[in-house]
């Protein structure tokens, strides 16, 4: 627990107990997002945090609104509304976090998946136990994600003495990627019916070796349509109202708001959809980059 932790925890802990039952998933989505904290640790701290929050915003929204409002009184109820409103929505983003966590490390482990398990499927094929086969995987593989899952089932066999089906279980409620939790799961079935591991994860790996294929094709057309929307409708766009404008302040003789405006369109705006577009990018490739 750190200092402001604990500092969360010692003021609201006491109130955190009665918030619990509002948000059920929390516990699950901590683990999964391998957060090393408690369910009333994390909401402890999520409402300092929006109690800070709140203390720095009166003084600066009653100064904003003071500008705007003649009464004092006006003012400050103002900024005390839009205030409370405001600590409302960031204790609840403060919950969603963890949620932002699981997607992106679900992104990055199903990015990888295919390649580890054709390595686990070759590891298995010399047909060794499977608690070593993990074992083998978590010490000689550089999978990000998958091997820090492996690894942490190795050590609950190992340090903790659970059986491999009961490590695998425990692998399951924890990943966050649904295509793992699948793969871990029809390992756990496959173990427990006597089923051969190898075969299971050749085939698990050729399945999601095309379906990576197929996101990747995917993805190359988003952004091929990406680049002919960002060179036709931005850049072109934007070019083409910077000459026009000019011509016209050439016309009219009001060069000052025509310079301010296209200074706001070159140095803000364009900028602004620039980084959109990185961010859509960012958003629509299968391994996250």
């Amino acid at each position: 627990m750190t200092f402001y932790t604990r500092i969360a925890f010692t003021l609201f802990g006491r109130f955190s107990d009665n918030l619990t039952i509002f948000f059920p998933d929390l516990t699950d989505n901590l683990k999964k997002a391998g957060m090393k904290t408690s369910n009333n640790e994390y909401i402890s701290t999520g409402m300092f945090t929006s109690f800070l929050f709140f203390l720095i915003e009166i003084p600066f929204l009653s100064f904003i609104f003071g500008i705007f409002f003649q009464g004092i009184i006006l003012s400050l109820l103002t900024s005390i509304t839009v205030t409370a409103l405001l600590t409302v929505v960031i204790f609840y983003l403060f919950t969603k976090y963890p949620n932002t966590i699981i997607l992106d490390r679900s992104k990055k482990i199903d990015a990888l998946l295919p390649f580890a398990s054709l390595f686990l499927s070759t590891i298995s094929g010399t047909k060794l136990p499977l608690n070593q086969v993990f074992k083998i995987f978590a010490q000689n593989s550089r999978y990000g994600e998958i091997t820090e899952q492996m690894r942490m089932m190795t050590n609950d066999m190992e340090v903790f003495g659970l059986d491999v089906h009961t490590a695998l279980q425990r692998a399951v409620n924890r990943t966050p990627s649904k295509k793992m939790k699948e793969m871990l799961y029809g390992l756990l079935s496959t173990s427990i019916s006597g089923g051969d591991i190898s075969i299971y994860l050749r085939e698990k790996s050729q399945t999601q070796m095309e379906d990576y294929k197929l996101a990747i094709n995917q993805f190359s057309k988003k952004i091929t349509l990406f680049i002919e929307v960002y060179l036709t409708a931005i850049v072109l766009g934007a070019i083409f109202f910077i000459t026009l404008t000019s011509i016209f302040s050439g016309i009219s003789g009001v060069a000052g708001n025509i310079i301010l405006l296209q200074s706001l369109i070159i140095f803000i705006f364009l900028p602004l959809l620039s980084a959109i577009f990185i961010l859509l990018v960012k958003v629509s490739s299968p391994v996250g980059e």
